[in-house]
């Protein structure tokens, strides 16, 4: 049995060549771009992936092209990559093993979290479910949603760190732009939600306790508080903006 990797792309080019390298053992590379400006797209040729275009338009977050990426693929099993995440030689020889056996189930992948070079321990295993049958799989539209596939799912334990996506950095400017741009689309998945003034005051708060002490960040210096702290600016963010549309809607 064959596995493609589907990795969406818009302006990927920081990363993409070592992703693809990561890739390269595979029976295919499907990239589905969304109408990328940079070198995006003549990395992918020089590669020689298989490319197909989902047009942009207001979409702030992969999610939406995401179905239709994983059925832009050959094979009949998908793993499913972001620009920025690097495959291990060790997972690669793990899945085509692991097809090969009768009635395997779908994945959850680990991955390593990096920011500004350091893995962050806090954040691991991070699960991701991205190996699946390509046939019945359907990916909601709205960010931080996880594929629906058809049949059974496991995970790779933890304990194999070898086998883990490695997340790769992105910049501090970055980060804050795809808050931006992230938290849009929790208020689309949230239509109709109430945010009390206590949601804004203590959800937040409970979201930096849970990554700086409950998960360890803490113990990882600076790195760690910064961690904790951009995710609870994140859900901040994403409450402010509900809170925005709830006012707003009731002002008509």
């Amino acid at each position: 049995m064959a596995i493609s990797v589907v990795i969406n792309t818009y302006n990927a080019e920081l990363y993409l060549a070592k992703v693809l390298d990561s890739a390269k053992g595979f029976d295919e590379i499907v990239i589905c771009d969304m109408e990328s400006t940079d070198r995006t797209l003549s990395i992918a040729q020089e590669y020689g992936c298989k490319i197909v275009t989902f047009p942009k338009g207001d979409c702030k977050s992969a999610e939406p092209a995401r179905t239709f990426a994983i059925q832009s693929a050959s094979s009949e099993w998908v793993l499913v990559v972001d620009a920025d995440e690097i495959i291990t030689p060790e997972l690669h020889d793990y899945l085509y093993a692991h097809i090969a056996k009768p009635n395997c189930p779908a994945l959850y992948i680990p991955r390593k979290n990096h920011l500004f070079g350091h893995f962050l321990k806090s954040s691991y295993p991070d699960y991701q479910l991205r190996f699946f049958r390509r046939e019945g799989t359907v990916w909601p539209p709205h960010v931080h949603t996880f594929p629906k596939v058809e049949g059974p799912v496991d995970y790779i334990p933890k304990k194999m760190m070898q086998l883990a996506f490695v997340h790769l950095d992105a910049s501090a400017t970055a980060t804050f732009e795809r808050m931006n741009r992230y938290t849009d689309q929790e208020v689309e998945k949230r239509s109709g939600a109430h945010v009390s003034l206590a949601a804004l005051i203590f959800k937040p708060m409970a979201r930096f306790n849970k990554n700086y002490f409950l998960k360890g960040g803490i113990f990882e210096g600076k790195i760690g508080f910064i961690k904790a702290f951009n995710g609870a600016i994140y859900k901040y963010f994403a409450l402010v903006k509900i809170a925005e549309r709830e006012a707003l809607g009731k002002s008509k």
